[in-house]
């Protein structure tokens, strides 16, 4: 029988297959995301419950499309208390993680008497999207409303989709509630993204769109942008671990095998030296995946996107992990701590061997909205940052502006601005003249 992952010799044509999965489909999806797009700017709610029920929903009128008092009020009578403490555990320790990374506005008075500095303010309105319909993913909810909370921002308009009988998990309103989302409305796919980022008579628009979704909701977040701004293109999940001989082959099967249940385009990857390391995990991940519910979409996911890479040695295995700037990296190494500077490219590090992936899905504190695909290159996880704007302030008097006025004269006849400089000039022949008045501040 075929294992269910399977052992290469070190390849990075086999990395690139399957960390930098196909892109966005920009053909046929991205069309009819335009469609969608378009159709819901000049049709609003009407255009939202169409196509809800279109694509497999309830028929919802426009008026049914907030969530009431009542129903987050009865989503509590539904979830179990251990439910309810877990949450709350997750809540404060992912608000005290992200206090920790507020800004603050700064000012700073130069020797020529400039004043200058930076205004730091929270977005004013924001949408979270959080996958829902037939599943429950209150984690989302926390990752993305948290932050955004912290950061001061005053609305967080949440949007999910509904199930097929119009009902939202209770556990996720429930989670809702609980970290202060102020709105929440039924809706999924393009159509959602279309609400929040032009705005409907029951939807007002936000400035900032987060969240992951589908292909639909990826692609929509990407032509919307501009109109709003989005936190990232969220794609397919992915973990990469790197061990030694110290690690334990049924803890990594395990930590594979979480990534890979997410769905069949999950990467669930293995870097390891040791050839009797990555036989042992081979054996574990078919003996584990055997006992899941999710044995069939975890066996896709390992035939297309998952594999164990035997490395010529460690700093092999992190050349090939910064190439392939993972999601979530695991260090399942006899001294992670010592190898963490060779860590260039990743969204979370999990490190030692009882740090599963999962903890940071959760509840350990940082936040679960990581780049994909090789995009931690460049981009960072969800933050407070993301929620914030920042202004430049400037405050220059007349001395000031005498000390450097030249220069930029100078610098505005480089490019050609005649006005520009005209701004300067005429300025410094106002001091001059008020400096033989005693006065030029």
């Amino acid at each position: 029988m075929e294992p269910l992952i399977k052992i290469f010799e070190t390849d990075e044509l086999v990395l690139e297959k399957i960390v930098h999965r196909k892109a966005l489909d920009q053909s046929e999806t991205g069309a009819l995301v335009a469609e969608i797009l378009a159709a819901v700017r000049g049709g609003g709610d009407e255009a939202v419950c169409a196509f809800t029920a279109r694509f497999g929903g309830p028929e919802l009128r426009p008026d049914q499309l907030r969530v009431t008092g009542e129903e987050i009020k009865a989503a509590y009578g539904l979830v179990e208390e251990n439910y309810l403490g877990s949450l709350r555990l997750a809540i404060k320790n992912i608000t005290d993680y992200h206090q920790k990374q507020q800004a603050n506005s700064w000012f700073k008075t130069d020797e020529n008497g400039a004043i200058l500095g930076q205004l730091v303010r929270p977005l004013r309105r924001v949408g979270i999207y959080v996958p829902g319909g037939k599943a429950s993913y209150p984690s989302s909810v926390l990752m993305n409303a948290i932050p955004a909370k912290v950061a001061g921002v005053r609305e967080i308009a949440m949007i999910t989709p509904p199930a097929v009988d119009g009902s939202l998990s209770p556990y996720t309103l429930v989670a809702a509630a609980e970290v202060g989302v102020t709105e929440i409305y039924k809706a999924g796919g393009a159509q959602a993204v279309a609400a929040l980022a032009y705005g409907t008579a029951s939807i007002p628009r936000v400035d900032k769109i987060t969240g992951p979704g589908s292909i639909y909701v990826t692609l929509a977040k990407q032509q919307v942008y501009g109109q709003v701004d989005i936190d990232m293109l969220a794609g397919p999940s992915e973990v990469l671990i790197i061990a030694d001989e110290t690690a334990d082959p049924a803890f990594i099967a395990a930590d594979l095998l979480s990534q890979a249940e997410h769905d069949e385009m999950a990467s669930a990857m293995l870097l390891t030296p040791c050839r009797e390391l990555a036989g042992q995990v081979q054996e574990q991940v078919a003996s584990q995946a055997a006992k899941l519910e999710r044995c069939e979409i975890i066996k896709r996911s390992l035939a297309g996107y998952g594999a164990i890479v035997i490395t010529g040695d460690i700093d092999q295995a992190f050349e090939l992990a910064n190439q392939a700037a993972p999601e979530h990296l695991e260090l399942m190494l006899a001294e992670p701590f010592r190898w963490l500077f060779r860590v260039e490219n990743a969204g979370a590090v999990f490190l030692g061997h009882y740090s599963p992936e999962p903890v940071g899905d959760y509840l350990a504190g940082p936040n679960h909205i990581l780049p994909t695909g090789g995009t931690a290159r460049f981009y960072s996880p969800l933050g407070v940052d993301a929620f914030m704007k920042r202004t430049s302030l400037i405050a220059y008097n007349g001395p000031a502006l005498e000390q450097v006025g030249a220069d930029v004269i100078n610098l505005a006849g480089v490019e050609g601005f005649s006005a520009h400089a005209n701004a300067v000039r005429i300025r410094l022949k106002n001091c001059s003249k008020e400096r033989g008045k005693g006065d030029c501040s």
